[in-house]
């Protein structure tokens, strides 16, 4: 059998709502009374019901956490950063998966039912109105990795997708690379068209330099290599910055089953540094997305928004950089 509060109360001597209020943050309750209820409950292994409890505070506690990339392994750092952060902080994740969803309303039902406190938008490729339409609603909720802008009605943290795509064309510009190639993710992604601006205005500055474009499927292994294998058919460009590091792997996959080498005959540069992009057998060249911050950041928004702390919506920007390993030639 369960052990109940009135158990707890019982073996306390006090009354269940003595034994309440200690289990209660910011409740009143003398110290002597919590060492009773506190050593009671130890003796008898009580854990306060976390359901019920919401039904006292008209907190849950839940963060829904709503992201539309499962396939891409980057997901998988985002969803322990988010979890460990909400829980060291007494919060509860609650998982929606938005795969081929591009409508918000089924994703706002189901947040709804579960009464969840807030909610954490985790994608760079889903619009700005997306993010705003749980806003509208009438949730908390912030945008990590999402597209920043000028006067953000809601918080949005991430990089600034047009300077990391400036950021790869210096790299590539630096190491001498004059022929080179976008390997986008989807054209429908915010953060695939805001990375070629940012690409292909830096490399506009060169009249000595072309550039090829073209768009994988999705931010997936599968569509980056099944992109380059077509791109080796028509003729390979000396080096490629790819969406993210999950296309450049695939990209990686195709140039080595075409009896090609990397860097010797053609480059590759990803985005995320993910940890897989660290892997030996990887060695991926990339621009660090600094994913433990975004999410720790995200997370301190929404613990200030269910203390009533939180003050008007911002943009916030955070720095990203190249990291050297071996899939570009290196600079003269």
């Amino acid at each position: 059998m369960a052990v109940t509060l009135k158990d707890v109360a019982e073996r306390a001597g006090v009354s269940r709502s003595a034994v309440s209020r200690c289990f209660t943050p910011g409740a009143s309750i003398s110290q002597k009374t919590r060492d009773k209820v506190e050593k009671a409950a130890t003796s008898l292994g009580y854990s306060p019901n976390a359901l019920a409890s919401s039904l006292t505070t008209g907190r849950t506690k839940l963060v829904g956490l709503v992201s539309n990339n499962f396939h891409n392994p980057i997901f998988l750092e985002v969803f322990d950063l988010v979890t460990r952060e909400l829980q060291a902080r007494g919060l509860r994740p609650l998982l929606v998966n938005l795969t081929n969803e591009t409508d918000p309303s089924n994703s706002m039902q189901m947040l709804r039912q579960y009464s969840v406190d807030a909610v954490i938008v985790a994608s760079s490729t889903l619009p700005v109105s997306f993010a705003e339409s749980f806003h509208e609603a009438g949730l908390r909720v912030v945008h990590s990795f999402g597209r920043l802008t000028d006067r953000p009605r809601i918080n949005v943290l991430g990089i600034d997708n047009c300077e990391a795509g400036r950021i790869a064309a210096r790299e590539l510009l630096r190491r001498g690379y004059r022929k080179v190639g976008f390997l986008a993710g989807p054209l429908s992604a915010t953060s695939t068209r805001d990375r070629h601006t940012g690409f292909a205005e830096e490399l506009g500055r060169h009249t000595d330099v072309s550039l090829s474009v073209s768009y994988a499927k999705a931010y997936s292994f599968e569509a980056g290599r099944e992109e380059m294998t077509r791109l080796l058919r028509m003729g390979a460009a000396e080096a490629y910055f790819c969406g993210d590091d999950v296309l450049s792997i695939g990209a990686l996959s195709a140039i080595e089953d075409a009896g090609l080498s990397v860097p010797q005959d053609v480059g590759i540069l990803g985005l995320n540094n993910m940890k897989m992009a660290g892997w030996e057998l990887v060695n991926l060249t990339t621009i660090h997305n600094p994913i433990d911050g975004i999410i720790k950041a995200s997370v301190d928004l929404i613990e200030a928004m269910l203390k009533g702390e939180d003050g008007p919506a911002r943009s916030t920007t955070f720095a990203c950089h190249v990291v050297e390993r071996g899939t570009l030639r290196p600079a003269p």
